[in-house]
């Protein structure tokens, strides 16, 4: 049996309806095959994505710990003899050996699931990966599938003209979520305005409330991406900036996920589907944090009346951490190749770390003096532990 075939044969079984890991299977058992190369059609398009503990925000660097969530678009796939049941439920299919409250290990290949779609044509099979990665939920450890759907979006990809210097060549400065386009960012304001009004609402029913409930309100600033946008709710019509946007969704405060239907209105108040959106939702200080598409959007929603005071608030800076050499992953610290008093200079190596089934050697990003290490070689790491610190 070719182990090797076993991460990709869902793509064949979706356009032949042959489970090559069964026939070899039982052609290494004696049986002989039942059809011959003749018998065997093609029908369709299939994509499989792998889903990984990798995050691609930090380098694509592995990632371990808990599941605390993990919600797959469809449930896991099992065989029920037929060509449709091998393409999944409605063309989507996932393949995983993990489940909500286990834990990805730093000993192990970090491969999550496997996400398979099948449809008629390739660009519909990459529009159906594009909507099951939207409802892909997962958190406890950082994973690829934001990476995964800007690829399935990529004008590149759609055209077929990949190698593999792909991911250099259109990230060369590294991953930052996939680009947004003028829609994306209308039905992203839309829906922050929609779910804050629904938020305040629930906030308002709250007893004991000095002066009585409050109404909810109903025009909002709304910052994304360092922009920001007038939202209105009226009685049937949301506007971003003026402009009519008519979306509807489901939404009960605390919900993590809504699935957003936009509509495209004309003269005669004729609605007609234009897109779906899956968005995934977390709540934050001044918002939300809203992942679609792709990207991740941190979203400041104020009340309009109240916008223009958060322009005298004072910006929180950062600290200086270059002086310090943090551990990017949990893994284990096979070897320091410097001690305290050490002098370094830029793109030295200071420390390997290795995680599932690599070494990664960290580097000097600047010149100095080891001033004090605090890890030993051999000890296990969590991510952003300091391992040593220059003067």
């Amino acid at each position: 049996m070719n182990t090797r075939l076993q991460v990709e044969h869902p793509v064949t079984e979706a356009i032949t309806g042959i489970d090559l890991v069964e026939q070899m299977i039982r052609v290494a058992a004696g049986e002989k095959l039942p059809f011959a190369q003749d018998d065997i059609g093609i029908d369709g398009w299939s994509i499989e994505n792998r889903v990984y503990a990798e995050d691609p925000y930090r380098g694509f660097l592995p990632s371990t710990g808990r599941l605390v969530t993990y919600q797959p678009p469809v449930e896991g796939w099992t065989d029920d003899g037929t060509a449709n049941g091998r393409r999944g439920v409605d063309g989507v299919r996932v393949d995983d050996g993990v489940y909500e409250g286990g834990e990805v290990s730093m000993f192990y290949d970090p491969m999550i699931a496997k996400l398979v779609t099948w449809a008629p044509t390739r660009d519909e099979a990459a529009d159906l990966q594009v909507a099951a990665l939207d409802a892909f939920e997962i958190e406890g450890l950082g994973h690829n599938v934001d990476f995964l759907s800007a690829i399935m979006q990529h004008p590149r990809f759609r055209s077929g003209e990949l190698t593999t210097g792909f991911i250099a060549e259109e990230y060369p400065d590294g991953f930052h979520g996939a680009a947004t386009d003028t829609r994306t960012i209308d039905v992203v304001c839309a829906v922050a305005g929609a779910i804050a009004t629904a938020d305040a609402d629930r906030a308002r029913r709250i007893d004991g409330q000095l002066n009585g409930p409050q109404p909810a309100p109903g025009d909002w600033s709304v910052r994304v991406a360092g922009e920001d946008h007038a939202v209105s709710l009226e009685e049937d019509a949301i506007t971003v900036d003026g402009k009519p946007v008519a979306i509807a969704l489901e939404y009960t405060p605390g919900d993590k996920f809504v699935s957003v239907e936009l509509y495209d209105v004309d003269a005669d108040d004729e609605a007609d589907p234009l897109d779906t959106f899956g968005i995934q939702l977390a709540r934050t200080r001044s918002g939300y944090r809203m992942t679609t598409r792709g990207a991740k959007h941190d979203v400041r929603v104020l009340p309009a009346h109240v916008a223009p005071l958060a322009a005298h608030m004072i910006e929180k800076v950062p600290p200086d951490l270059s002086k310090f050499l943090i551990c990017p992953m949990p893994g284990l610290l096979v070897a320091l190749h410097v001690g305290e008093g050490d002098e370094v200079q830029p793109g030295q190596p200071l420390a390997t770390v290795e995680a599932m089934k690599m070494e990664n050697i960290l580097r000097a990003e600047k010149s100095g003096m080891v001033k004090k290490v605090n890890a030993a070689q051999g000890a296990s790491l969590a991510v952003d532990e300091v391992i040593l610190e220059l003067e």
